[in-house]
């Protein structure tokens, strides 16, 4: 053959009937029928059908093929007697005239032709490079792809330029821990991976620039879960100067609409998108990313059973930040005793203290609450609630409301994953704001930042002065989608002043402030702007759409569940040299 390939496996259709092609691939299937051969020749694009006839010379050799060899042909494109309309080329076959092996496949560790599902994660994420032949994986990254390039394209349209910001930077705190790289030139000294490029994008805005964007790596030491990476992660980055939160919102829901509508045949639930403040999300749904597409929110009773007389309400209600909140279930969907057992002892598992209920059936109320309520009591709950015949109610107590909340949380997804609680189909997306500015930090006693020590507290100056520090609120802004967290975001803090005031509540010196943060300190005493941004994250958002339970499935080459590279080794140890030059000596690391 005179050249590698005139087609590709995907493109050939009746079109090419009669003409001569030379194809290239990987053989996905290999089959003796009949003193015939039939190879499924697959590439990139697709697959197209070889069939060798036994008077060929190399029929012998191709007959022992093994799967996943890559091999060359020539021959002539003729219509299927059989047509296969389960794949575009299934009109027409290759009848192979010139046949030329490439190179040879060892027996595989797993099949590549159908998914390997049986197969343990860690044996696919070694052999990376062949569950990313497997077909579902394949058209996994070419949508990653596809999704990313249209997102820079919809970005530029929308006024924004794409810059790209430093990988090694250093160390400063923003919740999570930090990837370290030692210094060669300067001994003792350390770089840090970006856990998301924060203080540069907002130096972009102090140096006079728009809008900015870039899909920019973040780099976190954390522990996996389905929706997150232990290591590297992308987000679509952005930044917006002399922006309001209400601006950012607009422009941000009009990129989501357009991504989840053009890449989903899916529709979006509410469109524009809910806003919830943290505390009502936190009290309604037991969690700051709720899942909007069925009910099951936590209604607070407290006010029904002022005169109870059942003692673990009673402390419930005594208690400063007790919890008396009632989850209403749908009809006829609860009403077995083992149910009720089962939820009992999830309850427990989570650390709630059980799950008291009472049920409606007939007219007639039963349940384990039964002796501890009133008629009255219970008519209240039904005019509060709407429980109609064949309706449950489930209820959370606590006597820490944070806490309490968000196991009633988990409580109320495992409800709905145990009943099988219809959920709307389509995205429900929803702004979650809000949030605390500070929180307590129980392990040091002290005063820590709650999200994002870069937010504007609201009310700026005047708030951080007067009001009690765990009282005041930041223009901070998460955005959720069906449950999943896609993105932070906040209105920054642009003024040196506030800065000061904020940090120096959270424990800080000025001096630490300038030493910890001494671009944003010194670049916040020349004219800053106001401005703000967000970062949804790119993973997150594929996993979404491609409906896959782990962001793994999204990523070509992710580490596993337990931040380790099967495929490079990594992380591995290096030469005792390397750790000289870097003025490295380890303790001992045996465990």
């Amino acid at each position: 053959m005179t050249s590698l390939r005139s087609h590709t496996c995907g493109e050939l259709n009746a079109s090419a009937i009669g003409t001569h092609v030379r194809l290239m691939g990987f053989a996905h299937a290999v089959r003796n029928l009949g003193g015939l051969l039939f190879i499924d020749l697959r590439d990139h694009y697709g697959v197209t059908q070889v069939v060798i006839h036994p008077e060929q010379a190399f029929f012998a050799e191709a007959s022992t093929l093994r799967s996943e060899s890559v091999i060359a042909v020539r021959g002539e494109v003729r219509r299927r007697e059989s047509v296969n309309t389960k794949i575009p080329t299934g009109e027409i076959e290759v009848i192979c005239s010139e046949f030329r092996v490439e190179s040879t496949s060892e027996i595989l560790p797993f099949p590549v032709a159908h998914n390997p599902k049986e197969e343990s994660e860690d044996t696919r994420l070694k052999y990376r490079y062949l569950d990313l032949r497997t077909e579902k994986m394949h058209k996994n990254i070419i949508f990653r792809s596809k999704f990313i390039h249209y997102i820079r394209t919809k970005m530029v349209e929308l006024g924004f330029m794409e810059f790209q910001t430093p990988i090694l930077t250093s160390s400063s705190p923003e919740g999570a821990r930090d990837f370290l790289v030692p210094s060669r030139m300067h001994p003792g000294h350390f770089y840090a991976l970006p856990q998301a490029p924060q203080q540069f994008k907002q130096l972009l805005m102090c140096s006079g620039f728009d809008r900015y964007f870039q899909i920019a790596p973040c780099f976190r030491d954390e522990d996996a879960r389905a929706d997150r990476s232990p290591g590297e992660f992308y987000q679509l980055d952005i930044e917006m100067a002399f922006a309001t939160q209400e601006e950012i919102f607009t422009m941000i829901e009009k990129l989501m609409v357009d991504l989840f509508t053009r890449f989903s045949d899916r529709p979006i639930i509410k469109d524009p998108f809910p806003r919830i403040p943290y505390k009502t999300s936190l009290e309604t749904y037991g969690s700051d990313k709720p899942d909007l597409r069925f009910a099951l929110e936590m209604h607070d009773v407290r006010e029904i059973f002022t005169q109870t007389g059942f003692e673990i309400f009673q402390k419930t209600l005594q208690a400063p930040r007790g919890v008396l909140r009632a989850i209403r279930l749908p009809s006829g969907a609860a009403q077995s005793r083992k149910f009720f057992d089962d939820a009992q002892a999830q309850a427990r598992t989570f650390g709630l203290g059980g799950l008291p209920y009472l049920t409606l059936k007939d007219g007639e109320w039963k349940g384990s609450l039964i002796k501890q309520t009133t008629d009255t009591e219970r008519a209240l709950l039904s005019k509060k609630l709407n429980i109609e015949n064949g309706d449950a109610v489930v209820f959370i107590v606590g006597d820490d409301s944070r806490t309490c909340l968000t196991l009633g949380g988990k409580m109320r997804t495992w409800l709905a994953d145990t009943l099988k609680v219809e959920k709307q189909n389509g995205w429900a997306f929803c702004w979650i704001v809000d949030f605390p500015f500070y929180e307590w930090n129980e392990d040091d006693k002290k005063i820590d930042f709650c999200h994002n020590p870069f937010s504007m507290p609201q009310g700026g100056l005047e708030a951080l002065n007067a009001q009690d520090p765990l009282d005041i609120l930041a223009y901070q802004y998460d955005i959720v989608c069906n449950g999943v967290e896609l993105s932070s975001g906040a209105i920054r803090n642009h003024r040196r002043d506030v800065m000061k005031r904020a940090f120096d509540v959270a424990g800080y010196t000025e001096a630490e402030i300038e030493s910890r943060f001494p671009a944003l300190w010194n670049a916040f005493s020349f004219g800053p702007p106001p401005h703000g941004g967000i970062a949804p994250g790119i993973d997150r958002m594929i996993m979404l759409l491609l409906d896959e339970p782990n962001i793994r499935q999204v990523i070509a080459f992710p580490l596993n569940q337990k931040g380790q590279d099967l495929l490079m080794n990594a992380p591995s140890t290096v030469k005792e040299k390397q750790l000289a030059d870097v003025h490295i000596s380890l303790r001992n690391t045996s465990k």
